[in-house]
Formats: structure tokens, sequence, C-alpha cells
């Protein structure tokens, strides 16, 4: 390093610079330290410039000896030898991406709660490390408790226990099943303000690889359309999308009644009494509004409109009335230009049985185009299976084309009856009655309809929740057998997906599922002769945001032994 200086019209200034070679390869210099002007230093270090000048280039000396000090304590000499072969059973590849849901693991304190279970049934194996390293597996390599186990010895801290010690800690979790979850939720607040005034309900199933009932594994429908036994799941989610509790019941049970129980303990043990319950047609029968219109409670649930009373039905279909949600003007909606993308309302009072409602319907002009769309293709279909002579109706799906094909028969002098089929121009006509049309229903009788719409938008999340748990956590197929480990195998499930979450909060949702898993699935490291580490992964801006969301970073040339002990104290919040 060098003194350097510079005059202006008044003044010289006094800097200490340092000179490098740029990515272009051009000799370049940066100030360092700037150390004032001739007039402020000669008061100090005078009488003379030179003396000045002198005591300057001592500053610079000082200076260089503390960066080559620095330097020297950064940098680490590793020698390689082309001729020497690998060590047998040497280990040098490790996973690091399950630091970033370590942190949030601990932030909802899981450590704490199975420190609770611990002293509870006095078991010698570490449940925390057995749960936490199965939890990271699933977001990372989702597979059998066994893989899970053999990816764990993969990450920054191997196990200290055996594969038998999970099995035995999948009977404790799924017997504290529930407990788990109101502690998880109750600590869930320390990671940041949970939206618990309206909670959304919907139900999914999973199937097992088995050919008989047994337990809860019952023959019902199945969202995949297998034929194979199934558990259905309800699950509760938060308003900003977070996961909340879930249970399991039968697989051929009513989906309906397994609304109450689940909800009852979310009132009783999560201490959650205030809430709107938000759910689609399916979950949204008589009984269960009724039973949301108690207390502090209040619904807000879809509405089939084939489903109402004739009335209602026929004031549903009417295109007069509505009015646009933004500006609560009039509108008439049979004159809308085709790129229209606004929404449509208009409202009633409506009492089906005994509970006062109000029914909202919505017209969406995009919503609508887009199912004429729909429809088109399938009538297009219809007319191709007719002409061809495949018009028999074989499947179940609602969406099937040929629910658009009807049959007659027609008969030839002397021969007998044939079976004519022919495009139903009416279903067609009947179903395009309903394009862009969506039906709420709701107790909130004074309530901004804008803000009612908004709640019932947000269901779409927890559809998206069971799309994670199925497609990126691989949930299902289910192998084990044991009640209680089923209700551990799902517990952890739901435990990745609300880590998940949480993180993705963390990054203010700037990112899609895909990207983040996929980044914390490369965030992995190779170790050098025992000296340290180095990154194996591509630094990117969502790199950056997980380890600012996280409070560490990784993403260095060489990581010494040390500093990877101190980030993974601070993933488990510990400094």
């Amino acid at each position: 390093m060098r003194v350097t200086t510079s005059k202006s019209k008044n003044a010289e200034s006094f800097y200490i610079s340092k000179g490098y070679v740029n990515d272009k390869g051009v000799s370049t210099s940066v100030i360092v330290r700037k150390l004032g002007t001739l007039n402020e230093l000669i008061k100090e270090h005078g009488p003379t410039r030179d003396d000045v000048m002198r005591w300057a280039r001592e500053e610079a000396r000082i200076e260089t000896e503390k960066y080559k000090k620095e330097r020297e304590a950064r940098s680490v000499q590793i020698t390689f030898h082309a001729d020497r072969q690998l060590d047998y059973d040497k280990q040098n590849f490790y996973r690091g991406g399950y630091l970033f849901l370590q942190s949030v693991y601990y932030g909802l304190q899981l450590n704490k709660t199975c420190r609770k279970l611990r002293d509870k049934y006095k078991f010698k194996y570490d449940i925390n490390a057995i749960l936490s390293d199965l939890t990271y597996a699933r977001v990372l390599e989702p597979s059998s408790k066994r893989s899970s186990f053999q990816t764990a010895a993969e990450f920054m801290e191997k196990p200290a226990y055996e594969l038998h010690d999970v099995y035995r800690a999948l009977d404790v979790l799924g017997a504290e099943c529930d407990f788990i979850q109101s502690e998880v939720y109750k600590n869930s607040h320390f990671t940041g303000q949970r939206d618990d005034k309206v909670l959304y309900y919907d139900c999914t199933n999973y199937y097992f690889e088995i050919e008989q009932e047994d337990g809860n594994k019952k023959y019902g429908k199945s969202k995949e359309h297998r034929p194979n036994p199934i558990i259905q799941m309800g699950m509760f989610m938060d308003g900003g999308g977070i996961p909340l509790a879930f249970s399991l019941f039968p697989g051929n049970t009513n989906e309906q009644k397994s609304l109450k129980p689940l909800e009852q303990k979310v009132i009783r043990d999560f201490g959650c009494r205030k809430f709107i319950y938000c759910s689609d047609a399916g979950l949204g029968s008589e009984s269960i509004r009724n039973y949301n219109h108690m207390g502090e409670r209040a619904f807000i649930v879809t509405q089939s409109i084939k489903k109402l009373p004739s009335r209602d039905k026929a004031w549903a279909l009417d295109k007069n009335g509505f009015r646009r949600v933004s500006d609560n003007k009039p509108a008439d909606i049979t004159t809308l230009p085709d790129d229209d993308t606004d929404l449509y309302y208009k409202d009633e009072p409506y009492t089906p049985k005994t509970l006062h409602q109000r029914l909202i319907i919505t017209y969406s002009p995009k919503y609508a185009r887009y199912q004429k769309a729909i429809r088109d293709a399938q009538v297009e279909r219809a007319e191709k299976m007719i002409s061809s002579g495949n018009a028999k109706k074989q499947r179940k799906n609602p969406n099937d084309p040929a629910r658009f094909i009807a049959a007659k028969a027609a008969t030839d002098d002397g021969e007998a009856a044939k079976i004519h089929h022919y495009l139903d121009e009416d279903k067609v006509e009947n179903e395009a009655l309903y394009d862009g049309l969506y039906a709420v229903c709701t107790d909130l009788l004074d309530d901004d309809v804008s803000d009612i719409l908004k709640v019932s938008e947000g269901r779409w999340q927890i559809e998206e929740c069971f799309r994670i748990l199925k497609t990126d956590f691989s949930a299902r197929p289910v192998y084990l057998q044991d009640e209680n480990r089923i209700r551990a195998h799902f517990l952890i499930c739901f435990l990745a997906l609300l880590s998940y979450r949480i993180l993705e909060k963390k990054l203010d949702y700037k990112y899609t599922c895909e990207e983040i898993l996929d980044t914390l699935k490369t965030i992995n490291f190779a170790e050098v002769q025992e000296q340290g580490y180095i990154p194996l992964y591509k630094r990117s801006k969502l790199t950056d945001a997980l380890h600012d969301a996280c409070a560490f970073r990784t993403d260095y040339q060489f990581i010494t032994k040390s500093q990877m002990k101190t980030i993974q104290k601070k993933s488990k919040c510990r400094e």
C-alpha cells in the first residue's frame, strides 16, 4: 500500500491506496483509507508537509502489515498429489441445504418439544436428531425411512443414532402427534405473525401399496383414481398459507365428518376461537355452516349454483343486477369487451333452511372465456368420437367429452333397431349458461364483498399445500402398516411442509417451489483434506436471499472447520 494525494483549489488531501489487477487484466488502485487534508494533519503531525508525509507513509506500512496478516489468516495452504489415490471409505461429499431448514426447525423450538418427550418416555436415543433429520430428508430427498437415514448420513452433522432407533421413534411420534402439532403452533408465533383469523380446510387421501383393507386403510374414492385402499387427511391452513393442523381418518368415511373433531382440537388445544372458516362446497354442508356460525366463528364457503333451489338458481343465472367489484358501479355483463378482466358480483339474502346467509354470485369474463375454450375443445373431441364410432361413455369424469354425446334408437324397414349417436346441443348450451359464474355463501351479512371474495380466493393455497405433499415431498404411496407409524409418517410430511412454507414466507414469496427446492438440493460441500469445505453450488440471488433470511452464510470460497461449526450453531439459533 502507498500514500497518494490529490489537490483541489483550496486543499490537498492524503490517502492510503492499494494497487491490484482487475478482471480485465488492467492494473488499477482503490482507496483503502482517507487520512485527511494537509491543513487538518499538519496541526497534529507537522509542522511541515514533509513531517505529514513521513507519518502518512508509516500509516501505510502499518496498513500493509495488517492486510498481510489478515490475508494469511484467511488463506489455507492445501497440497494435492497427482499420484496419490483416494483413501478407502473416505466421505468427501456433504449436503448443506438442510442448514436452512434447520434454521426454521429450531425457530419452531421443536428441539424443546422433543426434550419434553424424552423426559416423558425416558428413552436413550436422540429423538430430536431423528425427527429433524427425517424432516430435512423429506424435503431434500423424499423416500423411505431407511433411505432417509442414509440421506442424513450425508449431512454436515452425521446421525449418532441407528436405523432401529428411527422405527422406535416413529412409535412415539405417532402417539404424540396431536401434542407435537399443538406445540408447533404455539411456537410458530416466534417465527412471525400468523394470520389465524381465517382458517382454510380441505381434505385429500393417500393410497397404500396393498390389496386388502387394514385398520384405517379402507377402499374409498381415491383422488388418483387408484384401486388401492386409502387413508384420508383433513388439514387446516391459516390465512397466510401456513399449515396449522391435520388429522387422519378412514378411507371410507365421508370427509364432512372429519371437520368437527379436528376443529374442536384447534379450538381446545390451539386456543383459536375467533376465526372465519373457509372451504369448498364439499366441506360446506348446512350442518358445517351451522357449526361455524356458533361462538365467535363465521364461515365463507363456495356454493354449487346447480344445487341451488330453482328460484335462487334462476336469479343466479340471470345476467342482470351485477356490479363491478372494484368500484361497486352497476354493469351490464352482456356488453363487456372481449378483453375485459374485471370481476363483477350481485348478492341477495339466502336462507335455504334455518340459517340466514348471504349468497354472492360473481362473474369473471376472463374465466368465462377460459371455460368456453375448454368446452369448445371437448365438443370437438366429442364430434370426433361420434364420427369414429367410439361414442360410448366409459368414464365417470365430469369433464369427459362423451357427456355431450346423446343416443337414440333408429330402425330401418325390416331391420332391428340401431343406436344412433349425436351431439347433444341442448347440453352444450346448458353448460354455457354457467360460464364465468361462481357462488359463495357466508354468514357475514354486512361485510364488504371485496373482503369476502379475497378470503375465498385464498383457498388455492391449501390445494397447493396438498400438491407439494404429494408430488414434491412424495407423501404417497405409504408403505408403513402400523397405525402409529403411519401417523408419524404424515406428521413428518406435515412438519416438512410447515418448514418449507415458513422458509418461503421468509423469502417474501419471490421464488417458486421448484426454484427453492432445487436450490436447497444443490447446496452441497466437498471436504478438503480435513481442513474445511469448498461449496459446490452456484451463488445466485436465491442463495443470497436464503442466507439473508437465515442469518448465516456458506457462500465463501473456502470454509474452515471452525467456521462451519459456527454456521451450524447459527442454524440452530445459537450464537
